[in-house]
């Protein structure tokens, strides 16, 4: 992320996926908490987020949006609980980025089916790259 603006950007889209299904889970918040960490974003402008709604930037890096893209599942599985706007709302995300469907769908199975939800990032770019050939 390079500018300010990008960075509030994706914190407003995972915000507000997070709330797609209706709550805000404490191990939802805390993974947003550390996101905003991450990127440097103090607490207070954190906090302000939370009532706001801005227009998300287009990402154009397809780096970045994979890395949005397994954020976003990250967010959708730490709270433990699948839920089923989740699931139809992170496919409408992904296709809205421009990512390949069938790529995304293999990494949501695999997280899916490992035990913490994590997985490999040279497994998740070799799936995406496969889609190129």
């Amino acid at each position: 992320m390079n500018t300010n603006a990008e960075k509030i950007s994706l914190l407003l889209e995972l915000i507000s996926f997070s709330t797609v299904d209706g709550e805000l889970h404490k191990r939802e918040y805390d993974f947003l908490s550390l996101v905003a960490n991450e990127l440097r974003i103090d607490k207070v402008t954190f906090q302000d987020l939370f009532h706001q709604e801005t227009p998300s930037l287009v990402i154009k890096s397809e780096f970045q949006r994979i890395q949005q893209f397994y954020r976003l599942a990250l967010i959708m599985h730490c709270d433990g609980i699948l839920h089923i706007r989740e699931a139809a709302a992170i496919q409408q995300i992904a296709i809205d980025m421009g990512l390949n469907p069938i790529a995304t769908k293999r990494i949501l199975n695999l997280m899916k089916n490992a035990p913490n939800a994590m997985i490999d990032p040279e497994v998740l770019l070799k799936i995406f790259q496969e889609q190129h050939n």
